[in-house]
């Protein structure tokens, strides 16, 4: 199989990462995609607005617990790989209504487990020996790192602290035991915190834009001491399809972006920005800084995450291409340029629209 024009199967392709992925693979490469993925409230097909007309990309509206259409899927369009990032993946939502989580994170990973565990056995030696069944995860499974100088790396213990972050640790888990159990072709990425153009308006860089330009409160959980790494979403796509493509099957790569931040210095780098980019602030608002407050923290926060990414520096030699303050400028740029979107990102109607009147392709 020649990898650059296979087919790829990417579960939560309407994603925020998943259509980051999808229009990198259609742009850069002549491998076919078809985007499975349920259109839930953080699932946009707006996102992709740029491949949709392209012949090598096709659409099928199917939730991953649903097995028959699954099978229906994987029957239709015969794919060379899988791509799963379908996920629940917001830790206060995780917190407020975990059952969601459990039902896609988990049952939904064993399902389309199966399902491509059955297709794979069914296809000659040739095809056999080429497909990969890629699980993209995330550094939350790790739990918290207490030392200032520890890092995340592949062989971390999992310590999950939310039900979002034990749900995608069973998912990996999942994976592993497939793979090691059935021999089953399978690799696991874990990545740190993303951002970037596209991104679901209710996490932390886009709604502090959002509000920011409304004069709205930007809040802080606590003191806002907690640390993350922050990997721009583009950076995060190209280092996917390398795994895709040159990754050891049974293996995982830890994918960070080098930027550690605290979330306070995070919310004031990207106000600072507004003041260049957006300088006419709203009415009553001397300085976008004023509008920051603490809130109550949330239940069993994590105080600080940060990945190694030596294993897949000097294995596949992928570096990110951003820095933080590049990527963020770019990300604010976005917004400021794509408030449309965001309009009707959380817009109930349009959400309505988008999960009730959307015809599945079955081409």
């Amino acid at each position: 199989m020649n990898n650059s024009t296979r087919k790829v199967l990417i579960t939560g392709g309407a994603g925020f990462i998943g259509s980051a992925v999808i229009r990198n693979i259609i742009k850069n490469t002549q491998c076919s995609v078809v985007n499975v993925d349920k259109l839930t409230y953080a699932g946009n097909l707006e996102s992709l607005s740029s491949v949709s007309n392209n012949e090598r990309y096709k659409f099928e509206q199917v939730d991953i617990c649903n097995r028959i259409e699954l099978e229906r899927v994987f029957s239709v369009h015969c794919p060379d790989a899988v791509m799963h990032l379908a996920a629940e993946s917001h830790v206060d939502r995780s917190i407020d209504g975990p059952a969601a989580f459990i039902e896609t994170n988990i049952i939904g990973t064993y399902t389309l487990l199966e399902v491509a565990r059955n297709y794979w056995q069914g296809l000659n030696f040739s095809r056999q020996a080429d497909f990969r069944f890629h699980h993209i995860s995330t550094d939350e499974v790790y739990g918290d790192l207490e030392n200032p100088d520890e890092l995340f790396v592949e062989t971390t213990p999992y310590m999950p602290s939310s039900p979002y972050s034990a749900s995608k640790a069973s998912s990996d888990h999942l994976v592993r035991a497939w793979q090691r159990t059935y021999d089953f072709p399978a690799l696991v990425t874990n990545c740190s915190n993303n951002y970037g153009p596209f991104h679901f308006p209710e996490k932390l860089i886009p709604l502090i834009i959002l509000n920011a330009l409304e004069g709205r409160k930007l809040p802080v959980y606590g003191t806002g001491e907690q640390v993350r790494d922050w990997l721009y979403v583009d950076d995060h796509a190209r280092a996917l399809y390398l795994v895709l493509n040159n990754g050891r099957i049974g293996e995982t790569y830890n994918i960070g972006g080098h930027n550690e931040k605290r979330n306070i210095d995070v919310v004031l780098e990207v106000c600072d920005l507004l003041e260049e980019m957006a300088p006419q602030k709203p009415m009553g608002v001397a300085n976008y800084r004023d509008l920051i407050v603490s809130v109550k923290d949330r239940p069993g926060h994590d105080f600080r995450y940060a990945i190694d990414s030596g294993k897949i520096q000097r294995q596949l030699g992928w570096v990110p291409d951003e820095s933080f303050e590049s990527g963020l400028q770019k990300t604010v740029s976005w917004y400021l340029n794509n408030l449309g979107w965001c309009t009707r990102a959380l817009s109930s109607t349009y959400q309505r629209e988008r999960l009730g009147t959307i015809d599945r392709k079955k081409s």
